[in-house]
């Protein structure tokens, strides 16, 4: 009993801090992607909350994350799910049009098209 605990302290203690740097290289990844602006409709959106609870001697604290999607569906019918990471979620509505800046795996810049005429397909 007296070995094993230390060894599962280890063993939590690796897997917090491969967590971290999974999430460091998921990060860069992205920061480092070039910027590409393609022709979208927005299909959806979504977002997922998460908690997290903390307590210590006498305190307990708890704490949540909102994390927002958008799925945008591309000229050729493709569709993705991209995270919001510039607060766009809120100024969207799915079945918009227009010109999405993209990065990676996060959406980084919408501008609406309102139709005029037939220049681009409808979807």
């Amino acid at each position: 009993m007296f070995t094993l605990v230390p060894i599962l302290i280890v063993i939590g203690f690796v897997v917090v801090i491969a967590l971290f740097v999974a999430n460091g290289a998921r990060y860069v990844k992205n920061a480092r992607s070039p910027r590409d602006s393609r022709y979208v409709k927005i299909v959806s959106k979504r977002m997922k909350v998460g908690h997290t609870h903390h307590s210590n001697d006498d305190d307990m604290h708890s704490s949540s994350h909102t994390y927002y999607y958008i799925t945008l569906e591309f000229e050729n019918g493709e569709r993705k799910e991209f995270l919001d990471v510039k607060n766009l979620y809120g100024l969207v509505a799915e079945g918009d049009v227009g010109y999405a800046a993209i990065q990676g795996d996060w959406i980084v810049a919408f501008e609406r098209q309102i139709p005029q005429g037939q220049n681009r397909p409808q979807f």
